[in-house]
C-alpha cells in the first residue's frame, strides 16, 4: 500500500513506524491528562486539542512529509473525538500491552485512534476511582476516634467520679466575678475533644503577653463534660482562668427554644446519604476534591450542636461585650489581645476573608463554593461571586450582635435547607453563617488567621510561622495518623506527653 504526501511516496511501514513512535510518547500524555482532569483544571479536554498543544513540541518541526502524517493523525483524532468507543472494543491493561497490540496487528489510523482513545479513557477512570477511594479512606480515618483519645476521655471520666480534685469548682468561687468582667480577654471554645481543647487553651495562654487577663469559656457536650472538667481541674493554667460548662447546664438550650436542634436531628439521618457505596453514589463530574468536600460535610462534627453553638453567643454570655471564638483545631502563636482593640466599624464579626490571596486552594472561596446556585432560592437571593470568610478565629462584638436579627436569619435558612431536603448547601454550619452574618462582617488582616493546614499539604512554612492563629481545618487533623508530618510539630509542641493520663493512654508524639 502506498501513501502519497507532498509529492513523495511513503510506504505503510513508514506511516506505521511514525505512529509507533507517537505511541511511545503518549503514556506521558495519558498520565498528564488524567491527573489534570482529576484536579479539575483541565484546559484541554479533547484529543485534538491535546495533540495540537503537545504534538509539535514532542515531534519537532520535521519535514513536510512527517508533518503531513501528523496532520492526518490530528484529523483522525478530531473525527473520533465526538464518537463513542465501541462497546466490544478490548482495551489493553497496560502500556506494554498497548505496544504489543500495535506491533502485532495491522491497524489503520482510525482503528489506532479508537484504541488510543479507549486506553486514555480507561486510564482516566482507573485513576479517578483510585483517587476517590483514597478520599473515602481518609474520610473514615478522619471521623474515627483514635483509641488514645477514647482512652483519655474514659480515664478522665472515671477520675471525675472518684477524685474530689477532679470535681473542684472551675473557676474557684472567688474568681467567678471575672467570668463577666469585660476588662478581661474572653475566649470561647466549643469542643468534645479534650486533647485538642487543651492545645487551644495552652497555646493561647503561652502566647499571651498578659496571661493573667485571659478567661477561657470551654463548652462541651453532656457526655464529655466530666472528662473535660477533670482535665482542666487537674491541669490548672494559672494565672489564666478556665471555665468548663456542658450544654446541658444552659437551661434555655432546649428543642423548643433552639430551632436548630430539629435540623440537627434530621441531619443525623441525612448523613446516611454520604455513607454506604460512596463511589457509586457520587456524581459523575465530581473531582476528588469535590468528593472530599461532600464527605467532610457529612461527618459527625458538622451535625453536632457544638458546631452550631456560636450562633447563640449573645445569649450564652449575656454580660459580655466582646469575645474571641476559637475552633478546637487551631493553635495560637501570637498574643491576641490586640483583637479587642480592632475597630469593627459597627460590625458584629471580625473575620479573615477567604477570597483573596495567592493560594488557589485555600484563599479562593466565594459563595459559589458553598451554595447550590442551580436552586432558585439561592440564585434569586445571593451573588455567587460574593466573598466568603472564615470560621475558626472570630472576634464577635456581642453588644452590636444583640441589636441584629442574625440568629433569626440563621434559623430561617437552616429551616429552608431542611425543607428543601438539604439541596441549598451541603451539611455544615458555615453556609448558614455566611448568610446570617451578611452585612455584619468586618475583614481583618489575613495574618491573624492562616487556614488549610488540614488539607493543604504544601502550606508555606514561613507563613505558618508568622501567623497569629493557624487552623488545621480539613481532614488531616494533627492528632490523627493522617496529619501532615511537617505541620504536626506546630501542634504537638503544646501537648504534654509526660502527663500521666496521656502516657497511660499511649498517646505518643508523632515521629517525623
Amino acid at each position: 500500500m502506498k501513501l502519497k504526501a507532498a509529492a513523495r511516496h511513503f510506504s505503510y511501514r513508514t506511516v506505521f513506524h511514525t505512529v509507533l513512535i507517537l505511541a511511545f510518547l503518549l503514556p506521558f500524555v495519558f498520565i498528564l491528562t488524567a491527573l489534570v482532569t482529576l484536579e479539575g483544571f483541565n484546559k484541554c479536554s479533547s484529543l485534538d486539542c491535546l495533540g495540537r498543544r503537545l504534538g509539535p513540541r514532542l515531534l519537532g518541526r520535521g519535514n513536510d512529509g512527517s508533518m503531513r502524517i501528523v496532520r492526518d493523525l490530528y484529523r483522525v483524532l478530531d473525527e473520533i473525538n465526538s464518537e463513542e468507543v465501541p462497546v466490544d472494543l478490548k482495551v489493553p491493561d497496560s502500556f506494554d500491552e498497548f505496544i504489543w497490540d500495535m506491533k502485532n496487528n495491522d491497524y489503520d489510523l482510525r482503528s489506532f485512534a479508537f484504541r488510543l482513545k479507549a486506553t486514555m479513557e480507561s486510564m482516566d477512570r482507573e485513576l479517578r476511582t483510585s483517587r476517590l477511594s483514597e478520599q473515602l479512606n481518609k474520610h473514615y480515618a478522619a471521623i474515627a476516634i483514635p483509641k488514645g483519645l477514647h482512652c483519655l476521655s474514659l480515664r478522665l471520666t472515671d477520675e471525675y467520679s472518684s477524685n474530689a480534685l477532679a470535681r473542684k469548682q472551675l473557676p474557684p468561687p472567688e474568681l467567678i466575678p471575672r467570668l463577666s468582667d469585660n476588662s478581661y480577654f474572653h475566649f470561647v471554645l466549643a469542643s468534645d475533644n479534650i486533647l485538642a481543647a487543651s492545645v487551644v487553651v495552652t497555646s493561647t495562654i503561652r502566647s499571651s503577653l498578659k496571661p493573667g487577663r485571659i478567661v477561657f469559656h470551654v463548652i462541651t457536650d453532656k457526655k464529655t463534660y466530666p472528662a473535660m472538667h477533670s482535665w482542666f481541674a487537674l491541669n490548672p493554667l494559672s494565672p489564666a482562668i478556665v471555665e468548663v460548662k456542658g450544654v446541658h447546664q444552659f437551661d434555655w438550650l432546649t428543642r423548643e427554644n433552639v430551632p436548630v436542634f430539629e435540623a440537627i436531628e434530621t441531619q443525623h439521618a441525612a448523613r446516611s446519604r454520604f455513607h454506604g457505596n460512596h463511589l457509586a453514589s457520587t456524581s459523575v463530574g465530581d473531582t476528588p476534591r469535590v468528593f472530599a468536600a461532600k464527605l467532610q460535610a457529612g461527618s459527625p462534627t458538622y451535625t453536632s450542636v457544638l458546631n452550631h453553638i456560636r450562633i447563640y453567643l449573645p445569649e450564652l454570655f449575656p454580660g459580655l461585650n466582646k469575645v474571641v471564638f476559637l475552633d478546637d483545631d487551631v493553635v495560637v502563636q501570637r498574643d491576641l489581645s490586640s483583637l479587642w482593640g480592632i475597630d469593627l466599624a459597627g460590625k458584629v464579626n471580625g473575620a479573615v476573608e477567604t477570597c483573596r490571596g495567592g493560594d488557589a486552594w485555600v484563599m479562593s472561596k466565594r459563595f459559589r463554593n458553598y451554595f447550590n446556585f442551580s436552586h432558585p432560592l439561592i440564585a434569586n437571593n445571593f451573588d455567587a461571586a460574593e466573598c466568603a470568610w472564615a470560621y475558626g478565629m472570630n472576634i464577635f462584638d456581642l453588644s452590636a450582635w444583640r441589636k441584629t436579627t442574625i440568629k433569626d436569619k440563621y434559623h430561617h435558612w437552616v429551616k429552608e435547607n431542611l425543607n428543601s431536603d438539604f439541596t441549598l448547601w451541603r451539611l455544615g454550619t458555615l453556609p448558614p453563617g455566611l448568610i446570617a452574618f451578611r452585612g455584619h462582617v468586618h475583614p481583618i488582616d489575613p495574618s491573624w488567621h492562616l487556614l488549610g493546614l488540614g488539607y493543604q499539604e504544601k502550606t508555606d512554612i514561613p507563613s505558618v510561622q508568622k501567623a497569629a492563629v493557624i487552623h488545621y481545618n480539613g481532614q488531616s487533623k494533627p492528632w490523627l495518623d493522617i496529619g501532615f508530618k511537617h505541620l504536626q510539630p506546630f501542634w504537638t509542641r503544646h501537648v504534654n506527653y509526660s502527663n500521666e493520663f496521656i502516657r497511660n493512654c499511649h498517646i505518643m508524639e508523632p515521629q517525623l
